[in-house]
């Protein structure tokens, strides 16, 4: 029996989580035919045709009169994707010693193929190249625009080609033949102007007033704790919250690359993109499906809006209009920073660390006020008390911060001598008191106060034995939750940082448990933010 075997590798992203796939093929005598195996889905079945057809008319030879299998390995793994195109392609052609193999260990192929032998870009490139990377990768072929995308992994050489003949050729060690460009991955173009970039030029000093709340969104900036925002509608709810990105600082390497695969995988990363650099910012409208804020969708599992905003702001504004099953869904998310998608017998997981900011009207029409006179509702209490439903004790339990917005008034909007700070002012702030959560944390897998675990920090960090009776006091009174208490304590912590002292103190601790339980601030703690 005549028999030549040769792998090539390609990678099967489940979720955030990369597999190094080795694409086997056996060409030998038997029964004419081509079979896959491996847990392969009808788009890999069809790649028998499309690679039959790409190597014919690429100028090489297809083995005929033979039996061909193709096993995707580990073949208890479900995959799917074209992607896997290019890899079957090479292995078929060294199999039937058409390529060289001796580059096949050490490469990843990554590429759709046309009928004509062409290449396609796929979507998450860059996850599969990372991936690809920790598994001893050290050089990957793709699809001509997908090049930069590839090289923003470090230590991997990267060949952007324009078809499955230039492939050949590269690793027969010959002279590559001209090719037609490679399309370009989207089919349409963007408008000309997106709404998104408006938020390039704001910036916390064109706020007036609302120094509780400036504070507040600084707190939640330097320790990553996540807000809820209520008040009347033109409070200036939504002013605050986009301009929350700019006093946070930018990535660093490693958030910038986990970022950047994350778009990638929700296939939003274009050609030309490079890393992201500074945290992003999303704002779903209330009619956002659970696949569009939380990941799935149909065929490949893609991450959502919520993991999109990874490292950076996810802006839930008119919070309770949301529908029921999305808010429930965001306990997991608000709780362990990741989200977990499970469908049928395929789990993915994709990080979700990111600051969310919730806004919420006191009723439907946004006007309602406690006081008589200032109340300007004609909403039925009924409806007011089902409005508020929406907001369940599970949710808001995870919420860190709780800030009432009002209304600036006449005399801070025309107050020439109020204290006013830049984004920048706050971001170095911000920054310091993260650079103290980093080196706190330096052996560990987490970064910041908010994502710290409860019983570590009582363990390691806990406060001092009167403050830690405060607020067991307040547990006992049924003004916190066990979960409450812990997030006060995160909070004390960040408060410190900003504070520039070595631990929580009185001080501290009393800010935290106001910006917990949406109390007024002292004016102590405006006064410590301004001379910071």
């Amino acid at each position: 029996r005549l028999m030549s075997v040769a792998t090539a590798y390609a990678t099967w992203l489940q979720g955030a989580m990369g597999h190094l796939i080795e694409v086997q093929a056996d060409v030998s005598s038997g029964v004419v035919g081509t079979t896959v195996v491996g847990r392969a889905d009808v788009a890999i079945n069809e790649a028998r045709e499309r690679c039959r057809m790409a190597i014919v008319n690429s100028g090489l030879a297809w083995p005929g009169s033979k039996r061909i299998t193709i096993l995707l390995s580990p073949a208890d793994l479900a995959k799917r994707g074209t992607h896997f195109d290019l890899a079957i392609a090479v292995a078929v052609l060294a199999a039937h010693e058409k390529v060289k193999s001796e580059r096949l260990p050490q490469s990843l192929f990554v590429g759709e193929l046309t009928l004509t032998g062409g290449l396609r870009c796929v979507h998450g490139v860059l996850p599969m190249v990372l991936s690809a990377a920790r598994h001893g990768i050290r050089q990957v072929f793709v699809p001509e625009p997908q090049v930069r995308e590839a090289a923003l992994v470090p230590g991997v050489v990267v060949f952007g080609l324009r078809s499955l003949a230039q492939v050949a050729a590269l690793l027969n060690d010959e002279e590559v033949p001209e090719a037609p460009p490679v399309a370009d991955l989207s089919s349409g173009s963007l408008l000309s102007w997106r709404g998104q970039t408006r938020l390039d030029e704001l910036d916390l000093l064109d706020v007036d007033g609302m120094a509780e709340a400036k504070y507040a969104v600084e707190v939640a900036a330097a320790g990553g704790h996540h807000v809820m925002l209520t008040g009347p509608k033109g409070a200036g709810k939504t002013t605050l919250a986009e301009r929350l990105p700019s006093i946070l600082p930018d990535l660093t390497a490693e958030e910038s690359l986990e970022l950047t695969a994350i778009h990638s995988l929700a296939g939003v990363l274009g050609p030309a993109d490079d890393l992201i650099v500074r945290p992003p910012f999303f704002a779903p409208h209330h009619d956002a499906s659970k696949v569009g804020l939380l990941g799935g969708g149909s065929g490949r599992v893609r991450p959502g809006d919520v993991s999109r905003a990874h490292n950076g702001v996810l802006f839930l504004d008119e919070f309770p209009l949301f529908r029921a099953d999305v808010i429930e869904a965001l306990r997991q998310p608000l709780e362990s920073g990741e989200v977990t998608i499970t469908r049928g017998e395929e789990s993915a997981t994709f990080p979700a660390r990111g600051l969310v900011v919730m806004a919420c009207n006191p009723c439907p029409c946004g006007n309602f006020h406690p006081h008589p006179r200032r109340n300007a509702c004609d909403c039925l209490e009924q409806v007011r008390r089902h409005y508020r439903a929406k907001l369940t004790g599970p949710i808001t339990d995870r919420v860190d911060i709780n800030r009432e917005v009002q209304p600036v008034s006449p005399h801070e909007r025309h107050d020439r001598f109020a204290s006013r700070e830049t984004s920048a002012v706050v971001r170095a702030r911000v920054s310091d008191a993260r650079l103290r959560q980093l080196e706190r944390y330096a052996d560990r897998s987490w970064r910041l106060n908010s994502q710290a675990p409860g019983p570590v920090l009582q363990r390691e960090w806990p406060l001092a034995a009167e403050l830690q009776q405060k607020v067991d006091d307040e547990i006992y009174a049924g003004r916190l939750t066990r979960r409450g208490a812990t997030r006060v304590h995160r909070l004390a912590w960040t408060i410190a940082d900003l504070d520039q002292v070595d631990e929580p103190g009185f001080t501290q601790l009393d800010t935290a448990l106001r910006l917990r339980l949406g109390l007024p601030l002292l004016d102590a703690s405006l006064r410590r933010r301004a001379a910071g």
